[in-house]
């Protein structure tokens, strides 16, 4: 798909020696040069680097690592002939001059950028912005203040409202309660509670047997050995099915679900989704009391708890930061919609896709995005409705880098790798220019086209980018003039 013939070689060193101005400085320039390395760790330039790309401890990093490392290039160039791509330790330094590194001029982006603008893949309604990280200046736009359909790029700004209102390290609970002779499942808003046994490199998750045995051991300490089930999805409102209605890329919205709906053993990516998300989830959990030693009469029903109900046992999600990149990483829409709700939760709105969107909007204005003209209408941009700018969306990933932010990080942390991760591990082949150089979100629905990222130029600036289509002819041949503008904002120092 990628144009580009140029081929360049990352090798994984295992312990780079970083040069001086990376090993000091102040506090602002430490953050700032975590961040330019964090963009990078998905090219696996060293193992450090990879280390600190995120807390997100499901295996993709390891994946990452064991992919650039083993890819079907290594060491070709020690072998003899093959195309030769430059050692990791030139790439890190040009970071070292990361708080000094010239910025790039608007004509020079200019001349770079509009010829690949102009392209008759991307149809006529294009737009771009690029901005400056260290100092949120915008160097080149293209109708950058108008509003576009975003499709899944809207998750960054989603993740950023879900971060700043209740913190990277919170965690969504889903709890058991006794009430008599009934135990109700109280859902939290948990889409990656499991049912499933766990599975080595699978995603980090909450177990719905964990709960079950726990609860189990409750129930027998208080004498108890039959039980009812019943089940409670309350903390979320309002309609469950998303307006595209019925659809195998999102599951009806509840606060209590396993496995994200999912009928099958995926764990992301389009798969058939239950109509009954929190009924299903009660049925298996009932299963599981059963095999702990509980008998269960009858079937779990809906129902809340009283006032008087006990507090049997709980299981916790992953922190936020981790449900933020794999939310990013795979473009997860059930994942993101639940990160919708529990801003609108923290912000004392009903949790219900109103509710959320407007909790996530006043979340973004209070970070000082540029909203004119932009409307978010849902948490995963399956809504055609949603409206933003590309000065937006590159604005929102160069305050995400922020050092006065730092609970935004994961928002950059997430970000796909080109060629190694998430939805860009096809887009990028194995000599494209851009490959493990680009961190970026896409987008696309039917007509629409977007790749929101950042990369860090020639000459060691990190930049924030968004180029946005709609109405292009065909959604392959736009992307991969996408991908073409996000590298060749790599490989510019356009001055």
């Amino acid at each position: 798909m990628e144009s580009e013939t140029r081929s360049w070689r990352l090798r994984l060193q295992l312990r780079p020696q970083l040069p001086p101005p990376l090993r000091g400085g102040s506090p602002r320039a430490r953050t700032i040069r975590f961040v330019a390395v964090s963009a990078l760790a998905g090219c696996v330039v060293a193992a450090g680097a990879v280390g600190a790309a995120g807390p997100w401890e499901g295996g993709q990093r390891r994946a990452e690592r064991a992919r650039a490392a083993a890819g079907p290039e290594a060491d070709r160039d020690e072998r003899g002939g093959g195309p030769v791509r430059p050692a990791a330790p030139p790439v890190l330094a040009g970071l070292g001059g990361r708080a000094t590194a010239p910025l790039p001029a608007r004509e020079g982006l200019a001349g770079a950028l509009e010829g690949l603008l102009k392209d008759g893949a991307l149809g006529a309604q294009t737009s771009a912005a690029v901005v400056d990280v260290a100092t949120g200046q915008q160097l080149y736009g293209a109708d950058q203040d108008a509003p576009y359909t975003p499709a899944s790029t809207i998750k960054t700004a989603t993740a950023a409202a879900a971060l700043a209102a209740a913190g990277p390290d919170h965690r969504i609970e889903t709890t058991v309660v006794a009430d008599g002779d009934t135990v109700v499942l109280v859902g939290g808003g948990d889409p990656t509670l499991t049912a499933r046994p766990a599975k080595e490199g699978a995603p980090a998750a909450a177990s719905l047997k964990e709960l079950a045995d726990a609860t189990a051991r409750g129930l027998k300490a208080r004498g108890k050995g039959r039980v009812k089930v019943a089940y409670d999805a309350s903390r979320y409102s309002g309609p469950a099915l998303h307006p595209i209605g019925p659809n195998e890329n999102i599951a009806p919205v509840s606060a209590l679900m396993v496995d994200e709906g999912r009928l099958d053993d995926s764990d992301h990516g389009p798969a058939d989704r239950t109509t009954d998300p929190a009924g299903d989830a009660a049925r298996k959990f009932a299963g599981m009391l059963h095999d702990a030693g509980v008998d269960v009469d009858g079937d779990p029903a809906a129902g809340r708890p009283g006032g008087s109900a006990e507090r049997l046992a709980s299981v916790s999600s992953p922190p936020l930061s981790a449900l933020v990149e794999r939310t990013l990483t795979n473009s997860d829409n059930d994942i993101a919609e639940a990160l919708a709700r529990q801003t609108a939760l923290a912000s004392g709105q009903p949790a219900d896709f109103e509710g959320a969107a407007r909790a996530v909007t006043a979340r973004l204005e209070k970070l000082g995005l540029p909203l004119s003209g932009a409307r978010i209408a849902d948490g995963s941009g399956l809504d055609r409705a949603d409206h933003v700018s590309a000065a937006f969306l590159a604005g929102l990933l160069a305050r995400a880098a922020d050092p006065a932010r730092p609970e935004l990080r994961p928002v950059l942390t997430g970000l796909p790798v080109a060629g190694f991760s998430g939805t860009l591990s096809g887009r990028y082949g194995a000599d494209a220019a851009g490959r493990g150089l680009v961190r970026a979100k896409t987008g696309t629905l039917t007509g629409v086209n977007t790749l929101s990222g950042t990369v860090v130029d020639a000459d060691g600036r990190l930049l924030s980018f968004a180029f946005m289509t709609m109405a292009a002819p065909s959604g392959p041949g736009a992307q991969e003039v996408l991908d073409r503008l996000a590298t060749t904002v790599a490989g510019c120092g356009c001055r």
